[in-house]
């Protein structure tokens, strides 16, 4: 692994994820990586619940690394890649709490509990979440803002005394090229504007589509049944 991302998700992964795949830095390992493969969810919950990770085996195909969960494990991560080099992606704070608020952190509801026992890589999905990020990381306490803004600024702290400086670039997507291409050392892409996607209202676009899925299979099975019985 030759970069991994540290910035909690929210703060311009998905754009960073895609940038560094423009560099030739990719595959990049992102949460939408994970939600698109059962093993890799199993094996998270497995670490959620207090397993050692596998990281060869996680990262096997891939040559970077953002978002959650990736961006918790930062100390490990850097003692077991000593060459590999970090990105704090950031962002203003209110705006990030607003933006998060607003739409990862709706994820554990978003979907009935009946729908979620069905369908068993998407309940260890959500629990491996909770496990790691809302209680873990946040002490099942999202909703007060000043301890949230406490533990944000704390993982930044802790990152620039954890990360020896010239491995680690402080770094805001709205910067763009520029500063990345300079910290690792590529040549910066031409006639290729700067990624940026995942805005609040696309992610509840995308949210809402979700939520019609158990609607939807209920539909299914009344239409079934109704034709075929």
């Amino acid at each position: 692994m030759k970069v991994f991302g540290t910035g909690f998700g929210r703060t311009g992964t998905m754009s960073l994820k895609i940038a560094l795949e423009k560099l030739g830095l990719g595959p990049c390992y992102h949460m939408t990586e994970i939600v698109l493969r059962p093993s890799h969810i199993k094996k998270w919950y497995s670490i959620s619940i207090g397993n050692k990770p596998e990281w060869d085996q996680l990262f096997n195909n891939f040559n970077s690394g953002v978002d959650y969960p990736v961006c918790l494990f930062y100390k490990e991560l850097s003692r077991k890649y000593p060459d590999a080099k970090f990105i704090l992606t950031m962002r203003d704070f209110d705006a990030w709490y607003k933006s998060t608020k607003n739409t990862v952190y709706t994820v554990p509801i978003m979907l009935p509990n009946w729908f979620q026992k069905l369908i068993l890589p998407l309940k260890r999905l959500i629990t491996m979440q909770d496990n790691l990020i809302w209680s873990g990381l946040f002490k099942d306490n999202f909703s007060d803002r000043k301890s949230v803004q406490i533990i944000y600024n704390k993982h930044i702290e802790d990152l620039k005394k954890t990360i020896p400086s010239d491995r680690l670039l402080l770094y805001s997507v709205n910067e763009g090229w520029e500063p990345l291409c300079k910290f690792l050392s590529v040549d910066r892409p031409e006639n290729i504007s700067f990624p940026k996607v995942n805005s609040t209202n696309a992610i509840l676009r995308k949210f809402a589509i979700i939520k019609t899925i158990p609607y939807l299979l209920i539909l299914s099975i009344i239409t079934i049944l109704y034709f075929f019985l």
